[in-house]
């Protein structure tokens, strides 16, 4: 059984599905030309996003966070360490663990670079923070949050529904 809705909502529903998909192209768009000039891939770039934000993590915690599975995570991993950009290190808590964290060194000069590249999108997403109250703020943060969230989920669905190959 279907809910009425005002036609109205409807409209605001259909436009809000539009924008999100504008803004998803955008920003897929943006990280590929972005990853591209430091010489990675897009999902090598967001994989150090979370090492930077996150700070060392099992493959397996990648994989949670990521929602890939943990056979391309840990190709992603491979990927990273013969650019120099990660390390595998054991824990020294649990000797059995592996933890990826980034090589400090080696991002250094991609860190610099990075600023380098986002310093327009920074200041333009100031800017526009700056048309916004603290309270419609606090709105648009919470539906970032939670959309990613939910975003994240369905990675994680559409990830274990993808046919395993055998080696």
């Amino acid at each position: 059984m279907s809910r009425d809705i005002s036609e109205h909502r409807k409209n605001l529903l259909q436009a809000l599905g539009d924008a999100g998909r504008e803004s998803s192209n955008a920003a897929v768009m943006y990280h590929t030309v972005m990853s591209g000039l430091l010489g990675l891939g897009v999902t090598e770039w967001k994989a150090l996003d979370l090492l930077q934000r996150l700070g060392p993590l099992t493959a397996g915690e990648l994989s949670q966070h990521t929602g890939l599975a943990p056979a391309s995570v840990s190709g992603l991993v491979d990927r990273l360490e013969a650019k120099w950009m990660v390390r595998r290190v054991r824990d020294l808590k649990d000797r059995r663990r592996i933890i990826v964290e980034i090589n400090p060194e080696q991002l250094a000069g991609a860190s610099a670079e990075a600023i380098e590249v986002f310093e327009p999108l920074m200041r333009g997403l100031a800017d526009l923070y700056d048309t916004y109250t603290d309270e419609q703020l606090e709105l648009i943060l919470d539906y970032v949050t939670r959309s990613a969230a939910v975003q994240r989920t369905a990675t994680t669905i559409l990830t274990e529904r993808q046919p395993r190959r055998s080696p």
